[in-house]
């Protein structure tokens, strides 16, 4: 399992008590929503994404790890990741995300160090 990917980038300050709701978030490729939810915790760190009507109202989960900056004079976060490849993710079900094993092994697994797209995030 990739759980380095449910962590800060090393160097990259943690936003540690900080309230992220409402930042935009940038995709390499462009805006893909705002921050609905997000977690701090230790190895355990990530946002919620609502995309709006990009992919229809969908909620998408972010580990930490794809994040490559938090801009908080713009409110803006950006991540490593294309919108196709976020669109492409499991999907989320704000009711049973992380208290599911399965569906973080496969989030570990999609945005995992080598994961699908073959190079290092952290």
């Amino acid at each position: 399992m990739h759980d380095d990917v449910w962590a800060y980038r090393s160097g990259m300050p943690h936003p540690t008590g900080e309230d992220l709701t409402g930042y935009r978030v940038e995709a390499t490729d462009g805006h893909i929503g705002k921050v609905d939810k997000h977690s701090h915790e230790v190895q355990d760190a990530y946002l919620v994404v609502d995309t709006g009507v990009w992919i229809f109202g969908k909620e998408v989960l972010l580990p930490a790890g794809t994040i490559t900056e938090v801009d908080r004079e713009n409110k803006t976060i950006h991540v490593e990741r294309t919108k196709e490849q976020i669109k492409a993710a499991p999907e989320f079900h704000s009711d049973n995300h992380l208290g599911d094993p399965d569906y973080r092994q496969q989030l570990s697994q999609y945005y995992g160090t080598r994961g699908t797209f073959g190079r290092p995030i952290i």
